[in-house]
Formats: C-alpha cells, sequence, structure tokens
C-alpha cells in the first residue's frame, strides 16, 4: 500500500471556507523517507486548509515526542517537539515549488501531496543538539557523564600569580611610556 495517499488531499469537491484534517505519524512514517534517526515517534499533525476563490491556505500544526539519544550520555529519551508553518498555493502554469511557503499548481490539478511538508516540518523542528533532561538537571547518573567528570579540564588562575609571572622586559616598556 502506498502510504502518500493518506496525506493526497483532493481539494476540488471541497466547499469554499475552512476544512481541517488530522494525521497520527509514527515511525513508519519515516521509514518512507528513509530516515531512521527516530527509534521511536507519536506525533500529531493537524492541517487547517481554507479554500478560497483563487488560492488554497494551509496550516500545519504539530507536537509529540521523537526517542532519540543523548548527544552527551547516549541514552535514548523522548523529546517533545512542537511546531507551525504555513502554505500557500496558487495556481498558474507550471508547477513551482521554489518558495518554501508558496506552492504554484498548474490549473488542471485537484489534489495536493501534503508528505514531503508534513516530513520536512517535523524533521526540522527536531534540534541539533539532544541533551537529555536528566542531564541539564543533574538526575541522570550514567558511566559516560562520571567520565566526562572525570575528565573536565580544572583552571583556576588566580589574579596575585597572574600578577606575579609578567615578564620584567613588560615593566621597562611602561616605563618609556610614562617617562615623557
Amino acid at each position: 500500500m502506498n502510504r502518500t495517499k493518506e496525506f493526497l488531499i483532493p481539494f476540488v469537491g471541497l466547499k469554499l471556507g475552512k476544512h481541517h484534517f488530522e494525521y497520527q505519524i509514527n515511525n513508519a512514517f519515516f521509514e518512507h523517507f528513509e530516515y531512521n534517526e527516530f527509534q521511536n515517534s507519536d506525533i500529531k499533525v493537524a492541517v487547517v486548509l481554507d479554500k478560497k476563490s483563487n488560492i488554497l491556505e494551509l496550516e500545519f500544526k504539530h507536537k509529540g515526542t521523537v526517542n532519540v539519544p543523548c548527544d552527551l550520555t547516549g541514552e535514548d529519551f523522548d523529546l517533545p517537539i512542537k511546531g507551525k508553518m504555513k502554505l500557500i498555493v496558487r495556481f498558474g502554469e507550471v508547477f513551482n515549488n521554489d518558495n518554501e511557503e508558496l506552492l504554484i499548481l498548474p490549473f488542471g490539478e485537484f489534489e495536493i501531496d501534503i508528505v514531503q511538508y508534513i516530513y520536512e516540518m517535523i524533521v526540522l523542528s527536531v534540534p541539533l543538539k539532544r541533551v537529555h533532561p536528566g542531564v541539564k538537571d543533574g538526575s541522570l547518573k550514567t558511566e559516560a557523564l562520571d567520565k566526562l567528570k572525570e575528565l573536565q579540564v580544572k583552571e583556576e588562575v588566580k589574579k596575585e600569580d597572574k600578577e606575579e609571572n609578567i615578564d620584567p622586559r613588560w615593566d621597562k616598556l611602561k616605563q618609556l611610556l610614562t617617562d615623557k
């Protein structure tokens, strides 16, 4: 079965006004794109299509969790994500999707495929740096964190020691400035 058929919206038969569509996204959705960054995902996507006489306005919103490994510890955790995006669909002579917020469909089209827009919106809402919440609040205890603490550079520079270690040649140069 072609999974993307569920994301085709036939707008020709719809009345003018707002129409709501909801989708539940899981890992099977991402397998279609051969995207395997998530161990598990549970995301709800809501799409509002506002059909007007000569354009379509789509508003996408998503909220859910993706299970990803922590960048510091390697521990898997559920990362909450959410986001939204708007898309305007106009009609013209040729197909054009160069602009991320504007899609131009040929006049004869009767449906719009939103699968790519949903995929990009979700993937781009995941932060580049993924840190387990237990690392931030200090409640997570792992061997990786213990090793990081052990290897952390501890540099304590005292101001007094810094002044004592000044090269005597600098003192001579400073005297040249003050002797004028």
